[in-house]
């Protein structure tokens, strides 16, 4: 396996934990019976249960693009140490922004979310230079 394709699996397997972290925050917050309900009418969550659901529910817009990316740089055979490398960045990138939006810390997730960015700008970037 590549290690684009390597991190794409970590990338995966983060967001299922996050989505476990948020599911366990909003049964915290309004219990089960609730949730296994129709979910009509759900309150906002405070503290770090609201900051996990969006912390996935962000960790999922990314992903999409990430994947495409990944999967693209495969499929075309261009995956390369540059790849590689942006990969690497996005993961662990988005590891501390899911610590630390959990944690509520806002300027540095911002940081973090920044850095992952730009592990998916290397691999658009070698992307569109194959073109």
């Amino acid at each position: 396996m590549s290690p684009d394709l390597k991190y794409l699996l970590f990338s995966t397997i983060l967001c299922f934990v996050q989505v476990l972290i948020a599911a366990t925050g909003a049964n915290q917050q309004v219990g089960l019976p609730t949730l296994a309900g129709n979910r009509e009418n759900l309150p906002e969550y405070p503290g770090w249960a609201g900051r996990a659901r969006r912390a996935h529910l962000n960790m999922i817009e990314n992903l999409v693009l990430f994947a495409a990316l990944v999967l693209i740089a495969a499929a075309a055979g261009k995956a390369n140490a540059t790849t590689a490398m942006g990969a690497m960045i996005f993961f662990w990138a988005r590891l501390a922004y899911a610590v630390i939006y959990v944690a509520g810390i806002p300027w540095l997730r911002t940081l973090a979310w920044f850095v992952s960015v730009i592990g998916m700008a290397m691999i658009a970037w070698v992307l569109l230079q194959a073109l």
